[in-house]
This record gives C-alpha cells, structure tokens and sequence, in this order.
C-alpha cells in the first residue's frame, strides 16, 4: 500500500500565511512558530543593543538584525528561516527582503517547543549554510552553547553567569546575566 506524500512547501507558502503567522521552512517541510515568551524578547533586545554598540563603536560593517528577518539559506525556494538575531558582515548578501546565503553570527533563544529544532535541524542546516558562528541561548537552563564553526572549535557551553567570548569578535565577551 502505498503511503500519502508529504506536502512539500515553497516560500510562496510562507508569504501567502495570514497576517501575524510566523512560520520557518527547512527543506521544504513548514514549521510554525509561536509566540514568543516575555524572557526571550527581552533577551533579543539586550542582545541586539549590546551587540549594535560594538559595531558602532568599533566601525564595524556587519549589520545586526533581530527576528522577524528573513534569511534564505539555501538560496532556494524551500529554506527559509528567522533566527533570533543575525549578524551579516557581507553586506552583498542583504535585499529589501532579507539576507540571502548564511549570516555571520546567529543566536537563537529556545522555548521548550522550539529546543529540537534550534539543538538538531538548525544547528545542521546553519554549519553546513555556511555560518561562522552560532549560540543557542537556553533561559531555562541559563546556558549558552557556542558553536565556533569557522574554526572548527567543537561546541563550548558557558552558564550565563559566564564571560561568554565572541568568536567573530575577538574583543568582546558577553555575560548575559548582566542583561537581565
């Protein structure tokens, strides 16, 4: 007997959900988001801010941008993801429509129901895209796991009590419980 096929879905899908619908796509398979907790969005905008300042005071061309961004990973039509925060430093891949290819940097900041995807799917589709460094930043736990994908270092885990290094700037450290 034969089974059903799948539904595999385009970013025309993601564009044609209702207004106010967030949802991510990986490899053609939908993935709808909920949302967010008080914690996280207060995460992203300390983050974002601390993080924007660095750049600016130091010259900097990367360019931060907080959830909702698009980023098409894949340059193709079935990846399509928002991560919390990305750091683009090669300005060629940025449109009016997101940022095309793999970020710089991104941090994502897990809930319970997205902890799967940012520890599994996510974390292997943004190495092999292409991303030089990613944090998985776990409120619950008040854990940091930073994976250094340019230079291959493994994964190291802070607590968020932590002086936590940068890896693509080697002059800055954050220490997240000093954000909250």
């Amino acid at each position: 007997m034969a089974s059903a096929q799948e539904k595999t879905y385009t970013i025309d899908d993601i564009y044609a959900l209702p207004e106010g619908q967030r949802a991510e796509l990986i490899d053609g398979q939908m993935y709808m988001m909920a949302p967010p907790k008080r914690i996280h969005q207060k995460l992203i905008t300390e983050l974002v801010s601390l993080i924007h300042r660095h750049i600016k005071n130091h010259d900097g061309s990367c360019e931060i941008y907080p959830a909702p961004f698009a980023v098409f990973l894949n340059k193709d039509s079935q990846n399509y993801v928002e991560p919390d925060i990305s750091v683009v430093c090669d300005k060629t891949k940025l449109d009016d429509n997101g940022c095309h290819g793999a970020p710089d940097w991104i941090i994502e900041i897990i809930s319970p129901s997205t902890s799967r995807m940012d520890y599994g799917i996510k974390l292997f589709k943004y190495r092999t895209a292409g991303v030089r460094e990613y944090w998985i930043v776990n409120p619950s736990t008040r854990t940091v796991n930073v994976y250094d994908f340019e230079h291959d270092a493994g994964t190291t885990q802070y607590t968020f009590d932590d002086e936590i290094p940068v890896c693509i700037y080697r002059d800055l450290s954050i220490r997240i419980a000093d954000l909250l």
